[in-house]
């Protein structure tokens, strides 16, 4: 858990530099582009090609086709008709996401994952924001499509490590992630870019180098690495300590008029939801060892 924390810090300030300085400035297949290749590169040199089977290497390009390049291209549309906490609030449903798909491929429901996740979105839901345009449906469309194509990621990842190569030093293998992802991006910026809109000034193109290396690079792996230390309640309520630290981060640099008390209650609920997903895997470990 505190790796997720970590990187939740980390990127609280991602959604604040791609909503003001990059979205409806920078092309976002360009942006996407750029995110994904400078990820790439920084673990192409790690990457060691006999050390998995190929079915294994094709299926993390698989996770990283969803959770990076397919995520993506949704994500950076969604600024076009939302606000930065417009944005940060619809992603409320990525943890039960989360917690449907991995019951969905273990064919089985656990009330405790569900009501903790559940819990996690009343919290995300208690900090509301006003004045939403006419692109609200589309906007929260698009969010959603992120969220699912985040959520089957994140738990395709956990599960291939969990149950193929354990062993496997993750940042040796990691590459076959980035590489999917690209292999996604790619053809939608050839069909879908803008070449005229590109970044003209240095600090969008710092913003870029920066969400590539650091925000993608080192972020994901982090990310992903943690979610393989956690159960999938805790990884679905992490996903949404998000929305409380990013929305926090828009309030205190850019965007002063947000309410803080609602921010505060949404907070709260949603590290209730940590604790009560604690205690019913305590339960359930607690269950289990009896039985055993």
């Amino acid at each position: 858990m505190p790796i997720l924390i970590a990187v939740t810090l980390l990127w609280a300030f991602s959604f604040s530099l791609i909503g003001v300085y990059l979205a409806g400035q920078v092309d976002a297949w360009f942006s996407v582009l750029m995110r994904v290749s400078l990820a790439t590169l920084v673990f192409l040199p790690f990457l060691k090609l006999r050390q998995i089977e190929a079915k294994i290497a094709f299926k993390l390009m698989i996770c990283g086709a969803l959770q990076l390049g397919i995520m993506y291209g949704f994500y950076y549309q969604s600024f076009l008709y939302l606000s930065v906490p417009e944005v940060l609030l619809f992603t409320v449903m990525t943890p039960l996401y989360v917690t449907l798909i991995n019951d969905m491929l273990d064919k089985r429901f656990n009330i405790g994952f569900a009501i903790s996740a559940l819990l996690a979105i009343l919290g995300a839901v208690a900090i509301r924001y006003q004045g939403v345009d006419e692109g609200f449906i589309k906007g929260l469309m698009i969010v959603q499509c992120a969220n699912l194509c985040f959520a089957a990621g994140q738990v395709g990842y956990k599960r291939i490590i969990a149950k193929e190569r354990p062993d496997l030093p993750q940042r040796t293998v990691f590459g076959w992630f980035f590489i999917g992802a690209l292999a996604v991006v790619i053809p939608c910026y050839i069909a879908m870019g803008n070449t005229e809109q590109l970044p003209t000034t240095n600090l969008q193109w710092g913003i870029l180098i920066y969400l590539g290396i650091i925000a993608s690079g080192l972020g994901y792996f982090a990310w992903n690495k943690g979610a393989t230390m956690v159960n999938i309640g805790t990884l679905a309520v992490a996903n949404n300590l998000l929305i409380p630290a990013g929305i926090l981060v828009n309030v205190v640099f850019w965007n002063r008029d947000a309410d803080i008390l609602r921010l505060t209650i949404g907070g709260a609920i949603i590290l209730l939801a940590l604790w009560v997903n604690d205690k019913f895997n305590q339960k359930f470990a607690d269950a289990k060892a009896t039985t055993a």
